[in-house]
C-alpha cells in the first residue's frame, strides 16, 4: 500500500485486469485453426485504467481494488507504483486475478473473453470509509454491486459526486443506481432499464426513476448523448485511425471525471471526454492511446468528426 497523501480529485472503486491482446485479420469462424502474430499481456480494467489516465493528466487519485495471489497482481502493483497512484490493494489468498483474452479486427472492433474469480469480490466490509469520503469525487463500474453501494452511500453522505460507468446490470444495481449522479452507461443500458430503444425517451425516464444529476449513453463512432434534466447534450466522435477500441469507454470517463475536477460546462466535458477516448483507441490495449492533455486539445480544435448520429428533439 502506498502512503496517503493529501485529499485525492478522485477515488475509484471497481475492477482492474490483465488483458491477452492478440490481433486478428478477422475474427475467427466456429471451427477455424487461425496463425496470430502476437499474444501481448497489457493492464486494464474499467476503473483501474480510469485512474491511470486521470493520474496521468495531472489529478492525484486512489484506486481500490482485489487481486489474486500471482504474477499479474505483481504487474498491476508495480504499474500503480510507477503511475504515483495511491492504492488500497486488497489479495485474495490462491486465487488468480481477472483476465481476459481480446480479439482484436482489422478494424480495431474488440471480442472479449473473460473470467473473474468469485472469491475476487471486493466485500463491502473490507472498504474503510475514510478511502471513499478523503476524495472530491468517486467512480464505479458497480460490478461488485454491495461494496460499489456502501461507497456511493458513504460518498453521499459527505455531499462527493458518484460517477459510475455500467456497461452491465449486474444483481443488487438497483440498490445502486439511487445514489449515482452521473450515471453513463453503454448503448444499452438504458433500453434494459426502461424497456424503451428511443436513447430520447429513456434517458430522461432513467433519470426521473433514480434521480440522478445526469443520464447519458456512450455511442461508439456516434458519439455522446446526455440528458441533465433540462436539455439533451450530444458531442460527436472522432474519426482517427482506430487500432483497438478497448478501453475507450475507461478513457471516455476519465475524460469526465477530468472535467468536473476542471468546472468545466456540460458540453465541454463530453467533447473532452469522446477526444480522449478516439486517441485512446489510436494504441493496443486499454490503456495504450493515453495521450497527453496537449494532444487532446489539439484533436478537439481541429479533429475531423463523424457525421451527427442524432436529430435532438425539443424537450416538451
Amino acid at each position: 500500500m502506498t502512503t496517503k497523501a493529501a485529499k485525492v480529485d478522485v477515488v475509484g472503486v471497481g475492477l482492474n485486469a490483465t488483458d491477452i491482446l492478440i490481433p486478428v485479420k478477422d475474427f475467427p469462424v466456429s471451427g477455424a485453426k487461425v496463425e496470430i502474430s502476437s499474444a501481448n499481456a497489457m493492464l486494464g480494467g474499467q476503473v483501474a485504467s480510469a485512474m491511470a489516465a486521470c493520474q496521468r493528466w495531472g489529478l492525484r487519485t486512489r484506486y481500490v481494488g482485489k487481486f489474486g495471489e500471482d504474477h499479474f497482481a505483481h504487474l498491476h502493483r508495480a504499474e500503480f507504483a510507477r503511475l504515483k497512484i495511491e492504492t488500497h490493494l486488497l489479495t485474495a489468498p490462491g486465487c488468480p486475478s481477472q483476465q481476459a483474452y481480446i480479439l482484436v479486427d482489422r478494424t480495431g472492433e474488440r471480442t472479449v473473453l473473460w473470467k473473474r474469480d468469485k472469491r475476487l469480490t471486493l466485500l463491502p466490509e473490507e472498504l474503510q470509509r475514510e478511502w471513499i469520503v478523503d476524495a472530491h469525487v468517486l467512480h464505479l463500474d458497480g460490478h461488485d454491486t454491495a461494496a460499489a453501494t456502501l461507497a456511493a452511500k458513504w460518498a453521499r453522505e459527505a455531499g462527493i459526486p458518484v460517477v459510475a460507468d455500467l456497461d452491465e446490470l449486474y444483481p443488487g444495481v438497483e440498490e445502486l443506481l439511487p445514489k449515482i449522479d452521473f450515471l453513463i452507461t453503454s448503448r444499452d443500458i438504458p433500453e434494459k432499464l426502461t424497456g424503451n430503444h428511443d436513447l430520447q425517451t429513456s434517458l430522461p425516464e432513467v433519470l426521473r426513476r433514480y434521480q440522478c444529476r445526469l443520464t447519458a449513453a456512450t455511442l461508439g463512432s456516434d458519439g455522446v448523448l446526455a440528458w441533465d434534466g433540462a436539455r439533451f447534450y450530444y458531442a460527436q466522435a472522432f474519426h482517427v485511425n482506430v487500432v483497438d477500441t478497448t478501453g475507450a469507454g475507461d478513457t471516455f470517463h476519465a475524460g469526465f471525471i477530468y472535467g468536473i475536477r476542471k468546472g468545466w460546462p456540460l458540453q465541454r466535458q463530453l467533447e473532452f471526454a469522446c477526444a480522449a477516448a478516439a486517441l485512446n483507441c489510436t494504441g493496443l490495449g486499454a490503456r495504450g492511446g493515453i495521450q497527453p492533455l496537449e494532444r487532446i486539445e489539439n484533436l478537439m480544435a481541429t479533429g475531423v468528426r463523424y457525421p451527427a448520429a442524432l436529430e435532438i428533439a425539443t424537450p416538451k
